[in-house]
């Protein structure tokens, strides 16, 4: 049999205090190792509080399309709406079809940036990987890039086929499909060890959590977190990973 390595990891750190519940419930009782913070998030300290202990891969899963900014608002005026807060996935995807970018790679650098510098305050360690969360923009992946290199973090780049690199080594992403109504998180798993390349870590990537009213007003990914909480804690997940010989791993193995 292939031997699989595969990385089990939770995005939104911060996002709410119930999806930190959820994340701190798919560490304690489940399969994830390495989780991703959203430094500028008012829960984040929260969600942290939840996991010490755990060994878990903390990572800075950057924000730029939710809340307030970590940076001086004057010198990002492009990211930011009318209220001051980050500019919506929404409106990041409406200029990724116009072919736009909604501010320039400059602002991008200052507030990925000041949210390293924010994961250091709150963390007190360099992030276990770097990376960012869910938009379309050429600038962000740029952004990332730099700050990346800047400060000589892991990054964990990613591509629109699923290939990607982790700090310098080639990993692959499962697919996600978290956004689809009729989601089932253990298929879509298994689909995710059965196109993983052996030698090659592949990294699974979950949104665990509870619902509260911020999420609900906030995000359009909802009842498939809670879905993710069950698969990544249903002993059945576990044991057939085990019988695939599927190692899970961090990205501190890599």
């Amino acid at each position: 049999m292939s031997h699989i390595q595969l990385i089990v990891r939770a995005d939104d750190i911060g996002y709410s205090e119930a999806v930190n519940y959820g994340i701190e419930k798919s560490v304690k009782e489940g399969i994830v190792r390495s989780a991703g913070l959203m430094p500028n998030m008012p829960a984040a300290a929260h969600g942290l509080k939840l996991l010490e202990g755990t060994g878990t891969c903390i990572g800075q899963h950057t924000n730029l399309c939710l809340g307030k900014p970590c940076a001086d608002p004057k010198l990002i005026p492009g990211l930011l709406d009318e209220q001051g807060n980050l500019k919506s996935s929404k409106l990041y995807r409406s200029s990724w079809e116009k072919g736009e970018e909604i501010a320039p790679l400059e602002q991008f650098v200052i507030e990925i940036e000041a949210q390293y510098h924010r994961f250091l305050e709150l963390v007190g360690h360099e992030p276990g990987y770097f990376e960012g969360h869910a938009v379309m923009s050429k600038n962000l992946f740029k952004g990332l890039e730099i700050v990346a290199q800047k400060y000589g973090l892991k990054h964990n780049a990613m591509s629109f086929d699923g290939a990607g690199q982790f700090n310098g080594k080639p990993i692959t992403t499962c697919p996600m499909e978290s956004m689809m109504p009729d989601y089932d998180p253990f298929e879509t798993l298994k689909k995710g060890v059965a196109e993983a390349t052996p030698g090659i870590p592949a990294v699974f990537v979950g949104h665990p959590g509870y619902l509260d009213d911020y999420l609900l007003t906030h995000s359009s990914l909802t009842v498939n977190r809670t879905k993710e909480v069950s698969m990544f804690c249903d002993p059945a997940v576990k044991a057939w990973l085990d019988d695939q010989g599927v190692e899970l791993i961090t990205y501190d193995d890599v």
